[in-house]
């Protein structure tokens, strides 16, 4: 058996993955890159870039649906799906295969496409798609394998046609309705968009408020916008059952306050959270455990308990956003290649869940900050007071802004409206330079934006 010696293997190509083999390669290592499926992760393939390319079309559809608000003569027939996904996976190619080009362009960095799994504590083996395998021994290992859609069980699911996250992008008729099993960022992004494509949109949720994380009054607000938009949401409502026949389509049995009811769609979307890629992996082979829900623990150097074997992005766990994994890439590098001293600890970790309008998010919500112990003031104002919302008629939604009370420093905001993540990112860059809100309120902004609203903003703390 050939064993080919390396100084680090990175498995799995996503947005942490291939920036810190690269990084590697070029520092004089020599590098594999695993990687069983596509190039670019799950950002480039089924998360970010088509999603959101696709929600740019529903947000034209919604706006042609409007045009009449703006005094213009347009009539929205229909949407072809067949052109929405082609759009989406042009963008989705040409931003895979530029990756895929840098990769081969390093020198010393190989790209190796199967399947990896530790045979050994320092030794993978990668089966390719032919059927052939390589084994790879190395000092550095990196496992960036992140994520895939959860199906939750005990409904009889793995009976029926359920669409997830990736495959509900590939359908080439559009729902006539849509139910979607969970109210988190997932749900709410393709409800909306399906909505506004024309379906019927049903979302399921057995919390007490969509997304679980946030403050009550801030979900309450996505849930007013959705519903404007003629979506139905059914709140601590628990799926049963699920039952499929090509003729009636979907049944699925939901409980609600204790009262069973039968929901009819066409199509289910399963939106109930992701579960770590570590099944396959063979991690007892390095002595290293999960926790109970798969995923790896590591410290905030994301080091594993085994020396030498680091996990990023998802499949560690915490916050699931490309962002934060391309954030790892750079703690990993600094402290591989520079012997710095780089961790987690402190990291601010911004958000935006790209419905219309946006939600912007970034530090602590009102909740955690009391819970924290923190005296705060909190600023709040709708977006009907802004006045680049008002030009625009894009109205709904509200600013807030979670500040201590003792120092003065911006502990958290969230921004539901037109642009929230663009909004959100003025309040990251004061929170990272240390700003008292005075600095904002204050802040002499150009008019009309929508930054200039923050004016307004913290100055509602002071009234």
């Amino acid at each position: 058996m050939e064993m080919i010696k390396l100084d680090a293997v990175v498995i799995g190509s996503g947005q942490g993955g291939t920036p810190l083999a690269k990084a590697l390669a070029g520092a004089g290592w020599k590098v594999a890159l695993v990687e069983h499926q596509y190039v670019g992760g799950s950002c480039v393939n089924t998360g970010c870039t088509p999603t959101k390319t696709m929600i740019a079309s529903a947000r034209v559809a919604h706006l042609v649906q409007r045009a009449k608000d703006y005094g213009v003569n347009a009539t929205f027939n229909s949407v072809d799906l067949e052109v929405v996904r082609k759009r989406k996976q042009d963008i989705v190619e040409s931003f895979r295969s530029g990756s895929r080009k840098g990769i081969l362009s390093t020198d010393g960095l190989s790209l190796i496409e199967g399947f990896g799994r530790f045979t050994g504590e320092k030794t993978v083996e990668v089966t390719m798609s032919e059927g052939l395998s390589t084994h790879l021994q190395a000092d550095t290992f990196i496992i960036n394998t992140g994520t895939s859609p959860a199906v939750p069980s005990g409904l009889g699911l793995d009976q029926v046609p359920a669409l997830n996250s990736t495959t509900i992008m590939e359908i080439d008729q559009l729902p006539k309705h849509l139910i979607i099993i969970g109210g988190g960022y997932v749900g709410l992004e393709f409800g909306q968009m399906f909505k506004r494509f024309g379906s019927k949109v049903t979302i399921v949720h057995r919390g007490k408020q969509l997304l679980s994380r946030e403050d009550k009054d801030v979900a309450d607000e996505m849930a007013k916008v959705l519903k404007g938009e003629g979506i139905d949401i059914l709140l601590n409502t628990q799926p049963v059952k699920v039952v499929y026949t090509p003729e009636a389509g979907f049944q699925i049995t939901v409980n609600t306050d204790g009262q069973d009811k039968i929901l009819a769609g066409s199509h289910l979307l399963l939106a109930a959270g992701h579960l770590p890629n570590t099944a396959g992996l063979n991690l007892e082979a390095t002595g290293l455990s999960v926790d109970k829900k798969g995923f790896i623990p590591v410290n905030d150097r994301l080091e594993t308990a085994v020396e030498g074997i680091y996990a990023i992005g998802d499949v560690k766990g915490g916050p699931a956003f490309t962002h934060i994994s391309y954030d790892d890439y750079r703690i990993l590098s600094k402290n591989l290649l520079e012997q710095g001293s780089a961790s987690t600890e402190g990291r601010v970790v911004p958000y935006v869940v790209f419905t219309d309008p946006q939600l912007g998010r970034v530090g602590l919500t009102e909740q955690e900050a009391r819970s924290l112990g923190y005296k705060i003031k909190v600023g709040k104002i709708p977006m009907n007071w802004v006045a680049r919302a008002l030009e625009t008629d894009e109205t709904r939604g509200f600013m807030k802004a979670v500040v201590d009370a003792e120092t003065g420093q911006i502990l958290g905001a969230a921004i539901l409206g037109i642009e929230g993540g663009e909004v959100m990112a003025v309040l990251q860059v004061a929170m990272l330079g240390k700003l008292p809100y005075t600095a904002i309120r204050d802040g002499v902004f150009a008019h009309p934006t929508l930054a200039e609203s923050l004016n307004n903003l913290f100055m509602a703390l002071d009234s």
